[in-house]
């Protein structure tokens, strides 16, 4: 049998990098801003977990502007999608055999 562990994501370790995921998966787009609101971290910090998600292909980063302000929005690809995927199943595979 196929030990769960192996398939979790050290990407994923982080309690943000989980949120952002998570948000991503259930919308098809979200801005800096709306991750920062949500997560309830700085500027810095969010990016800085963005970028390593970005780096790993996880998720795709789009620049516009709206008026003179730049908006940046993010979205899953299809490997984040799938190596989330994966993660939480571990996850849940770990869990149910605690009980």
């Amino acid at each position: 049998m196929n030990n769960p562990i192996q398939d979790l994501n050290k990407i994923f370790d982080s309690r943000i990098r989980l949120g952002i995921m998570s948000a991503l998966m259930v919308n098809n787009a979200v801005n800096f801003n709306e991750l920062k609101e949500l997560l309830d971290i700085t500027d810095g910090n969010l990016a800085s977990h963005l970028k390593t998600l970005e780096e790993n292909s996880f998720i795709k980063v789009q620049k516009s502007f709206i008026g003179r302000k730049t908006n940046t929005t993010y979205t899953i690809t299809k490997l984040g999608e799938k190596s989330f995927k994966l993660h939480l199943g571990a996850l849940e595979k770990m869990i149910g055999n605690i009980k």
